[in-house]
């Protein structure tokens, strides 16, 4: 495997989707885990950590799936493009704004226009980059050891790069909170819409794994 550039590092730490349409995180939410790609097992591990959809899986970073039991960079880019399955069906034209490649593209894009100060990164970095030069684009395709050596810097400082490069595409994801606690009667109008949502969702796993591959012995995969 490919020893991954600084926006690679950077990238791991972004949700796997941004700038994704109003109301498409809640409608593929709406779909559970969907269908064909998860098994079983992955399933139970994606939501016992949290993930128990498809719109938490179209937020969550390549890091926290990573930290999933047996994900990694290929189950990773197999979840991704579930998803990305999901969103083309719900959404047009969303596989061609939205697949890997315009992705990076938007956040490359980004960092081509953002202005040096704009990274808060320590003085030291700040005053060996030049900003009449290359951009923070072009820094972040470096890789490590070219980094450093362009630069002169170290390991940490680096780290300092990644994590602020990191913060600076974190898309916007201000959710609106509520003025208040919910009245009684929208109370028991969640608590209803949960409890069909649950029941939902236990009669789509029941479905899905009846249908899950088996192994010789019986067991699912």
């Amino acid at each position: 495997m490919s020893t991954p550039t600084l926006f690679g590092e950077a990238s791991a730490r972004l949700p796997l989707f941004d700038d994704l349409p109003d109301g498409a995180v809640d409608r593929l939410a709406a779909g559970g885990l969907g269908r064909g790609l998860l098994t079983a097992g992955l399933r139970a591990r994606l939501r016992k950590a949290g993930l128990a959809d498809m719109g938490a899986l179209a937020l969550a970073t390549p890091a926290d799936l990573m930290a999933v039991r047996k994900v990694g960079p290929v189950r990773v880019g197999a979840i991704r493009a579930h998803v990305l399955s999901e969103l083309a069906r719900l959404v047009p034209g969303a596989r061609e704004e939205h697949d890997q490649g315009a992705t990076d593209r938007r956040r490359l894009d980004r960092l081509h226009t953002l202005p040096t100060g704009r990274l808060p990164l320590i003085p030291a970095v700040v005053a060996r980059f030049d900003p009449a030069g290359a951009t923070w684009a072009d820094l972040a395709l470096m890789h490590r050891a070219q980094a450093a050596g362009v630069l002169g810097i170290s390991m940490a400082d680096l780290d300092g790069i990644v994590a602020a490069l990191a913060r600076a595409l974190l898309p916007d994801r201000r959710l609106i909170q509520p003025t208040g606690p919910l009245r009684d009667d929208e109370a028991g109008r969640e608590a209803v819409a949960r409890r069909e949502r649950d029941a939902m969702q236990r009669e789509r796993d029941r479905e899905w794994d009846e249908a899950a591959p088996v192994d010789r012995s019986g067991r699912v995969r």
